[in-house]
């Protein structure tokens, strides 16, 4: 039996760790390592148009199934292109192993073709970043690269010269053990005791919850109802918590709708439940706030503390509802739940209301619609910026759906490869990439790789012909929009010119059945829905700042003859402004 080389060895290594597929452009440096992957029955090459939609496929695959999945790209430009979707995925705690190709290994150092250090740029976006520079480091650096990844929850990058993949392994040495999943950890007691008084002293409760809430719905229903606690999310907890949920009051932050700001400023003492939640400014500087969550460096860097609680969400919430205190004045909770229906019906649902003859087609109908005839366990990828409002607002969770995008690290282009990864894991499940023309335009080479290997995503493109999220951004700030538009083509008839299905839809009437035709459509799909520029995103709290920047930002379009713009802007979103 021949002699394994460090590339065979390394292949070993992630399929024994669980990795069903390695993402990535082929290269010199790497061909070593795709020719070990050809070899093994256990793993998949998979050809990506861009190294960058290899880590978000990645990434996804890693969210979707909890387990470490891989990417690869070739020395210097190759792997470079990887790391703004290793961003993303470290920033969601996705168990990712990038393999970072590097030039010979005799030539680092001296300038050589293509040469960079891999091992230094990845430090930032990683948990390990090291450097294989001799065949004996071969099993025990990658063992430990998969070890962090898995049970830190994030990526590590392993660079590895093309020379040394290919030289021999050293001697077959015992199997080593790897870490596949991630223990839970219980706070200590005195924390638990801590917060069960501060609970037991509020009179009014309220949670906040992130994604750290995944696994503990029933906990945290439970707790709510004890302690008669109104029960708001982050957009990365909506999946995990928005379902049957009695007690919830919405999202906050710039995406968010219903009464979750509300709630968070008129309690006596605010839980946050596994959130890193970003927005400082939407969280409240004069009541009691306690932390929860597993990682203890994210612990109290939003907001001033009055209790840190390093632990589980679940498991935390096992040890607090049998020592708190049941409540019986639901006064808070059920006023809080009124302002929350109030806001649906008087701003969310204003948005789908009487608008099913309105050309162009409003993006949030075309987002109600989706959610009415996509699969009951769809899994939709969100393209940041104005989709991710749609997707916040209008994508409604069951406990079966999965909502996944770049909503930590915030890039664009990232539904259409999340789509690639997430639908790898299942053929049979439906998967959507809720895309935006911008987004779906900058890494459009993609749609081929779904053409190449027939996957069955369907794409569905809020088709504004503008960058509608930096729009708003401009408008608040007090400018008027510019370098924001884009010239677009008929996205369907590209994606017929690619071999798939395509359709474009332009009157709000032939919408749900455009959707339909491409979901029964057994291989990719693209749908192209020409939807209205003007509508706009509104916050559910409205700031005196964003106020005048706005206004200031309507006079300056009017002063440059925009008059029938700003008509129509305020024609789209005037119904939808929430009232004092």
């Amino acid at each position: 039996m021949a002699k394994q080389n460090v590339a065979e060895q390394f292949v070993d290594i992630l399929v024994r760790a669980g990795v069903r597929r390695l993402y990535g452009v082929v290269g010199d440096s790497l061909n070593p390592v795709v020719d070990a992957v050809r070899r093994h029955a256990a793993i998949d090459w998979i050809h990506i148009r861009h190294e960058e939609a290899a880590a978000f496929a990645a990434g996804a695959e890693a969210q979707i199934t909890g387990r470490l999945a891989a990417c690869a790209g070739s020395c210097g430009p190759g792997n470079l292109h990887l790391i703004n979707g290793l961003y993303d995925a470290h920033r969601s705690m996705a168990p990712v192993l990038a393999l970072a190709s590097h030039i010979p290994s005799s030539e680092i150092g001296l300038g050589y073709f293509q040469e960079t250090h891999p091992d230094r740029l990845f430090q930032e976006c990683s948990h390990y970043s090291e450097l294989i520079s001799s065949p004996k480091q071969m099993p025990r650096l990658l063992q430990t690269a998969v070890q962090h990844a898995v049970g830190r929850g994030g990526v590590s990058v392993v660079s590895l010269p093309g020379d040394i993949a290919a030289e021999p392994a050293p001697e077959k040495a015992a199997q080593s053990a790897l870490v596949t999943s991630r223990p839970t950890v219980r706070p200590g007691d005195a924390e638990i005791d801590r917060l069960v008084e501060m609970i037991d002293a509020a009179g009014k409760v309220t949670l906040f919850c992130g994604s750290g809430t995944a696994g503990a719905h029933a906990e945290v229903m439970e707790f709510a109802g004890k302690v008669k606690s109104p029960v708001g999310h982050a957009l990365r907890g909506k999946e995990w918590i928005q379902y049957d949920n009695p007690y919830d009051v919405g999202m906050s932050g710039l995406l968010g709708y219903g009464a979750a700001y509300e709630a968070t400023h008129e309690c006596d003492l605010l839980i946050l439940l596994g959130t890193d939640f970003p927005y400082h400014a939407f969280l409240p500087g004069d009541v009691r706030i306690a932390q929860v969550d597993v990682r203890p460096e994210v612990i109290g860097r939003r907001s001033r503390l009055d209790l840190a609680v390093w632990g589980d969400v679940r498991e935390t919430l096992r040890c607090l509802i049998p020592r708190v205190r049941e409540k019986t004045d639901r006064r808070f909770l059920d006023r809080m739940l009124k302002k929350h229906a109030d806001a649906l019906e008087g701003v969310v649902k204003a948005y789908t209301r009487k608008v099913d003859k309105h050309v162009p087609i409003h993006p949030e109908y075309v987002a109600a619609v989706l959610d009415e005839v996509a699969d009951d366990d769809a899994v939709f990828t969100v393209d940041t910026g104005m989709c991710n409002v749609w997707a916040a607002r209008y994508v409604s969770p069951n406990g079966r759906r999965r909502i996944i995008g770049s909503f930590s690290h915030g890039s664009m282009a990232n539904a259409l490869p999340m789509a690639i990864g997430a639908q790898f894991t299942d053929r049979r499940r439906q998967v959507v990439s809720m895309s935006g023309d911008g987004g779906f335009s900058m890494l459009m080479g993609e749609f081929l790789t779904l053409v190449q290997y027939d996957l069955p995503v369907k794409v569905v493109l809020f088709d504004n012909s503008s960058l509608g999220m930096v729009e708003l951004e401009m408008m608040v700030a007090g400018l008027p929009s510019y370098g924001t538009a884009n010239t677009n083509p008929d996205f369907a008839a590209v994606a017929r010119a690619c071999g798939a299905f395509g359709v474009r839809v332009e009157k709000p009437k032939h919408l749900a059945g455009a959707l339909r035709d491409a979901f029964r459509h057994k291989g990719p799909a693209l749908v192209d829905v020409v939807t209205d520029p003007n509508a706009l995103s509104i916050p559910p709290k409205i700031s005196a700042e964003m106020v005048t920047g706005f206004a200031l930002s309507a006079s300056k379009i009017v002063l440059d003859g925009g008059v029938g713009r700003m008509l129509q802007m305020a024609r789209s979103n005037l119904r939808n402004v929430p009232r004092p």
